[in-house]
């Protein structure tokens, strides 16, 4: 009877352990996505989730549909998101509009394609909206064919900053610069295989301040 006592006393202490232990691990894994949404406005993959937490891919997809069985974790459109309590996150709908060129100039009719929600903390003010990237001129800036770039809508913007520019009703993505000798402004695209763009009427629509790619 004694022994007997003791095996039940020990399986006991060791679910009881491993009860502990799996709360702490999905508390870690919440956590972790919670941070990567903040960092990048998206849910990290099963594959980034084991490799933060040190497990294996399969016990990490486990855990994640837990804490979407518990309701504290969302199935987005890729991966899984953190829910955001009110008044503990303040999340905002940013809108896809259309395209834009990168490459030669191209009238683009604007339209909105959907929205995608990201935390205020990640953006900060302002008016923001996406263009989904075409073409490969800015590819040396790290804007691929079918990146959605986040934008930051305004008028004006510094020497250097990648902009949405609109010339003779057509615009384009490409990176602000001016000529000193030439006392000129002009669009550089990020490929040397192509030439800069001389204007004469340039209008600022926007500045590019972050880019959102699919791994």
């Amino acid at each position: 009877m004694g022994i007997f006592y003791m095996e039940q006393v020990f399986h006991i202490e060791k679910e009881v352990q491993m009860r502990s232990k799996d709360q702490d691990l999905l508390n870690g894994i919440q956590q972790f996505i919670m941070s990567y949404c903040d960092r990048h406005g998206y849910g990290p993959s099963v594959r980034e989730v084991a490799s933060e937490l040190g497990i294996g891919q399969t016990s990490a997809f486990r855990y994640m549909a837990e804490l979407e069985r518990q309701g504290r974790i969302t199935k987005g459109r890729v991966t899984y998101e953190s829910n955001s309590l009110a008044g503990d996150r303040e999340m905002r709908s940013v809108a896809i509009v259309g395209s834009v060129p990168c490459g030669p100039l191209t009238a683009e009719e604007e339209y909105i394609e959907g929205y995608i929600k990201l935390p205020e903390s990640l953006i900060g003010t302002g008016q923001y909206y996406f263009l989904k990237a075409s073409g490969d001129s800015m590819i040396g800036a790290g804007i691929d064919d079918g990146d959605l770039v986040l934008i930051r809508q305004q008028e004006t913007a510094d020497i250097n900053d990648i902009v949405v520019a609109l010339v003779e009703n057509e615009n384009t993505l490409k990176r602000l610069k001016y000529n000193v000798k030439k006392k000129r402004y002009y669009l550089h695209p990020e490929n040397e295989m192509m030439d800069d763009i001389y204007v004469d009427n340039l209008l600022i629509q926007g500045v590019a301040v972050k880019v959102f790619k699919d791994l």
